[in-house]
C-alpha cells in the first residue's frame, strides 16, 4: 500500500528533480534537486481546465522541439513563465516586452518583476508573437545559454508538469519559490 501511496504522491502531486545544465543560471545552479508542485495541474486535468501559472514562475514541461536547439528529441526542461495566454510577446533589442490589457503601452518584465535581479545578460532573437488561450511564453534566466521559447516557439498549458516550489540540496541554498 505504500508503494502505491508513494506512486500517486509522485504521479499526481509532487516530484524531485534535478536540474541540468545551465540555462536557469543565477537563480538555480547545475545539479540543484528541487521539488515540483503537481496538483495544480492535475488538478486542471480534472476539472478540464487549462493549468496557467503565474508571470514569473518557474515551471517544468515537456518538449519536443529541441531540434532547434541541435539538441535529441525531447525531454523535461525548465524554464520561467514570460507571457501569459493572449500577451503580445515582442523580443527587441535585447529586451523582452508584454503587451496585453492592462499593459497597452506594454512592460518590460525583466526590468519589473521580482525575480529581474536574476537576469543579468541582454534577451537575444526578434520575435513578436501573440499567445493563444492555452499558451505560455517560457526563457531561461540564463538568456545567453538557454533553448526556450525565443526558439522553439511558444508551448502549450497541457505540456506543463508542474510549478518549482523549493530547492532542497545543496542545504546551503535551500529556497521557497
Amino acid at each position: 500500500m505504500a508503494i502505491v501511496v508513494a506512486l500517486c504522491l509522485i504521479a499526481f502531486v509532487f516530484q524531485s528533480y534535478q536540474v541540468d545544465g545551465p540555462s536557469m543560471e543565477q537563480t538555480l545552479q547545475n545539479n540543484d534537486r528541487l521539488i515540483v508542485w503537481k496538483l495544480p495541474r492535475t488538478w486542471s486535468r480534472i476539472t478540464g481546465h487549462a493549468y496557467v501559472p503565474k508571470r514569473g514562475d518557474i515551471i517544468v514541461f515537456n518538449e519536443d522541439g529541441l531540434a532547434a536547439c541541435g539538441q535529441a528529441a525531447s525531454k523535461q526542461l525548465i524554464k520561467r513563465v514570460i507571457g501569459l495566454p493572449h500577451d503580445r510577446v515582442v523580443v527587441k533589442d535585447g529586451t523582452i516586452t508584454i503587451y496585453n490589457s492592462q499593459h497597452p503601452n506594454g512592460f518590460q518584465p525583466d526590468k519589473t518583476l521580482p525575480y529581474h535581479s536574476q537576469i543579468t545578460e541582454v534577451t537575444s532573437g526578434n520575435i513578436d508573437v501573440t499567445l493563444s488561450k492555452s499558451q505560455v511564453f517560457v526563457s531561461g534566466d540564463n538568456r545567453t545559454d538557454s533553448c526556450d521559447s525565443r526558439n522553439f516557439g511558444a508551448i502549450s498549458t497541457s505540456q506543463i508538469i508542474g510549478k518549482l516550489v523549493l530547492r532542497l540540496l545543496p542545504l546551503n541554498t535551500a529556497e521557497r519559490f
